[in-house]
């Protein structure tokens, strides 16, 4: 069954991506699944502005949003490599080298993209 966002995702995505408005996917007119692919391919101009948007977060969201990764109900095959080197440096920088290393196992065995 595909992942709804909770009221804690959409107050994330909508924290990382202030112009968000109807939690819809203009490509595939389907709501959103994940939250780091649409800030990614959707909202976020270049690379600078990613990191910007993702510097939004705390730790602790942070971590939840790698937790949802763990679990799978996060995505982020469908981001670009470049924009997940910016995912990952943050997360090596504020969290740990080894909880990046999982993120990168996670990113290169990551079949679907919410």
């Amino acid at each position: 069954m595909p992942r709804e966002l909770t009221p804690y995702d959409i107050d994330i995505l909508r924290k990382l991506a202030p112009e968000c408005e109807d939690l819809i996917c203009n490509g595939s007119r389907t709501e959103f699944r994940s939250i780091i692919p649409p800030v990614a391919n959707h909202y976020s101009t270049d690379e600078k502005d990613f990191e910007n948007r993702l510097n939004r977060l705390t730790d602790e969201e942070l971590e939840y949003l790698i937790e949802q990764m763990r679990t799978g109900n996060e995505s982020v095959s469908c981001i670009s490599p470049f924009f997940f080197s910016i995912l990952l440096n943050i997360v090596t920088e504020r969290l740990s080298k080894r909880t990046a290393q999982e993120l990168l196992s996670i990113y290169e065995n990551d079949e679907g993209c919410g």
